[in-house]
């Protein structure tokens, strides 16, 4: 038995099974089924105790008895949808899988992906929802490598994020009006789960629209958080900018009215999540019900955070925060349940997918498997920061970011520069970029950016 694959057993044997190999080599029950949900422009804030948004995870995650582990350090690498489903699918940054706008979808290597690697190792694998922006890039309908059921939402300018829309069923157009399509999804996911050949490890990629803006609950749900008193940062409406880039200063000072309107779309995000959290609650008692739980594996994240307003932007696509740190919770049985404070990111994911199952990939990785992390509490592979790049648009630069426990550093296209050390300024209000007594850690961090490589 390799090394690794030893320490893992050690931690977890009843999870992971004994045989060190990989690809279809290695024998089916060793292996477990992976449900990975992928929320849309998820806040980073939206699933603590004191927001009720996602009651069902919220209480999974937080009882005791339970295989979760919590990473309140989670990032994305772009903090934008395409690029950042790219990312998660392959385990790639951006610059490496050349899908570096919401526009460049189409330029993803389909046979370098987790689901590829899954279905050649014998899974049977199902993506429900949204892929990648653009899709299905005027190719006309079609299901990608990797995928043996597909409920694949056509993306495009003319569709809606909740009703009006199409789904690509297996490769054939299938138009929606008024059915809310969180459930419309979690109804195609708790179908794959239930039709999935039992002699055979499954992979479900379940992909819902919500929150995505323009916020729309389920009619069950509307005006749940009416009364929500919604906690309001430093950082909204940012009143002093001076120390900020350009792109920051120019945009609009916020007030009352402006702050107030910002809190009522955070409380419209929030209620789009509760169709989500029904849906994560369907699709656990599905796999309860097959008898599966404790063989099933269990990611949740977001695509991209986003922005409510804090330093007077409101949208993803920022380097704040805001925009970058998003919820990450994985479910591994025999992980134990805790709070694991490591920096890990959107990256990470697609390696942890392939280790835990066992299975090969394709090409180089840029992130790092977090199974010793969730099985042994093993940071070893963990290198303490962060990549973050983006193309940026017609409002915001191209910037790179390097983040660490105590530094944001971003370097801009325009050649300005940011620094905030997030020990003393957690909002980040203040540019220190400038303050000599910065100088060696503003060094330190150009150059460790540098080594990325990226934009």
């Amino acid at each position: 038995m390799c090394a690794r694959a030893a320490a893992l057993v050690a931690a977890g044997a009843a999870f992971l099974g004994g045989a060190c190999v990989s690809g279809t080599d290695e024998v089916d029950a060793a292996r477990r089924n992976v449900i990975v949900i992928v929320t849309d422009d998820q806040s980073y804030e939206s699933i603590p105790r004191a927001v009720p948004a996602m009651p069902f995870l919220q209480e999974r995650v937080l009882d005791p008895s339970d295989d979760w582990v919590g990473f309140p350090n989670a990032f994305v690498n772009t903090p934008l949808c395409c690029p950042s489903r790219a990312t998660l699918l392959t385990g790639r940054y951006a610059h490496h899988t050349g899908v570096m706008g919401n526009e460049d979808g189409g330029l993803l290597d389909e046979g370098s992906t987790v689901a590829a690697w899954l279905q050649a190792a014998g899974y049977h694998t199902g993506l429900v929802g949204k892929y990648l922006n653009g899709y299905p890039f005027g190719r006309g309908p079609f299901v990608p490598l990797g995928w043996e059921r597909w409920w694949g939402k056509q993306q495009g300018p003319a569709t809606s994020v909740y009703h009006d829309y199409t789904l690509i069923e297996q490769g054939e157009p299938v138009r929606y009006g008024a059915e809310y399509l969180t459930d419309v999804l979690a109804e195609a996911a708790v179908g794959f789960i239930r039709e999935a050949p039992s002699d055979r490890p499954f992979f479900l990629w379940f992909a819902p629209t919500a929150p995505h803006p323009e916020w729309v609950s389920a009619p069950r749900h509307e005006g749940s958080f009416d009364d929500l008193a919604v906690p309001v940062r430093p950082s909204l409406g940012e009143p002093d900018v001076s120390d900020k880039p350009g792109w920051v200063r120019t945009l609009p000072p916020m007030g009352p009215e402006d702050r107030a309107a910002m809190s009522e779309a955070r409380r419209d995000a929030y209620e789009t999540l509760l169709a989500v959290d029904d849906a994560v609650r369907d699709i656990l008692r599905t796999v309860r019900e097959r008898g599966e739980l404790e063989e099933t594996i269990v990611i949740v994240v977001s695509d991209n955070g986003f922005s409510f307003g804090e330093h007077r932007w409101v949208r993803k696509g920022c380097p704040y925060e805001e925009c970058v740190r998003v919820p990450l919770f994985v479910r591994v049985p025999g992980a134990g349940h805790r709070t694991e404070p490591a920096l890990v990111s959107a990256v990470d994911v697609a390696p942890t997918i392939a280790e835990l199952a066992r299975v090969t990939p394709t090409g180089d990785l840029d992130g790092v498997s977090l199974a010793p992390l969730l099985l042994e509490g093993s940071s070893e592979d963990l290198t303490g920061e962060v990549f973050i790049e983006s193309v940026g648009d017609e409002r915001i630069p191209a910037w790179r970011e390097l983040r660490t426990r105590r530094f944001a550093y971003v370097e801009l296209a325009t050649g300005e520069r940011e620094l905030y050390d997030l020990r003393s300024d957690p909002f980040q209000l203040v540019n220190v970029v400038s303050d000599p007594g910065y100088a060696a850690d503003v060094e330190r961090l150009a150059s460790a950016l540098d080594a990325y490589g990226g934009l």
